[in-house]
């Protein structure tokens, strides 16, 4: 048994990432758990705050459940053809002290996907994301991508992707991405 973080980079209610990150809690295949974390509570990063006051609780939070957890999901939107900066600021939140990066990143499993409400998918906001990646030493996976568009034609009104090429899709990338985690994580099972 496996078990991820899911982060949805939108705060919005009605966000359509996270109403894919909802999808993906459904169609996740057996043996494998998505979690969904909030990025809503953490706050700009700031350096005197973090000399002041510490790592803020919800912070901390996300810390200790993704150095837990088996691998990660970014389900990012793309925002003026880059990664959004909410989600970049919990991560780079989550940076500190940077002597926790290999406890919560290090050689972590991750995998992106996005949707959008424009034609482009989310293609670029994955290839912003991947220096990130590579300079916190996670192993992101690069199987069949998910970067979904026309999102308002993809999903119903309570959130539900109706298409079903696009439900099938994110199946099979989370199969996928499970059988990624089980053979370079070597403390997670997918049974």
């Amino acid at each position: 048994m496996a078990t991820i973080i899911g982060i949805s980079g939108a705060l919005r209610r009605g966000s359509y990432n996270t109403a894919l990150l909802r999808n993906a809690v459904e169609l996740a295949p057996p043996g494998l758990t998505i979690e969904v974390a909030s990025i809503r509570d953490v706050p700009l990063y700031d350096g005197d705050r973090e000399a002041e006051q510490g790592i803020p609780d919800p912070v901390r939070a996300l810390k200790d459940s993704l150095a837990a957890a088996d691998g990660l999901l970014l389900v990012t939107p793309e925002y003026n053809n880059s990664l959004p900066g909410v989600m970049k600021n919990a991560i780079d939140w989550m940076t500190r002290p940077p002597a926790d990066i290999p406890r919560v990143f290090g050689g972590k499993p991750v995998a992106l996907m996005g949707t959008t409400p424009g034609s482009g998918g989310t293609v670029l906001a994955h290839v912003a994301w991947l220096p990130v990646l590579r300079t916190l030493g996670m192993q992101p996976w690069f199987g069949p991508r998910v970067h979904v568009s026309h999102a308002a034609q993809v999903f119903g009104p309570d959130g539900r992707i109706v298409d079903d090429a696009i439900r099938a899709a994110v199946a099979k990338f989370l199969s996928g991405f499970a059988d990624f985690i089980a053979r370079v994580a070597p403390r997670a099972r997918i049974d």
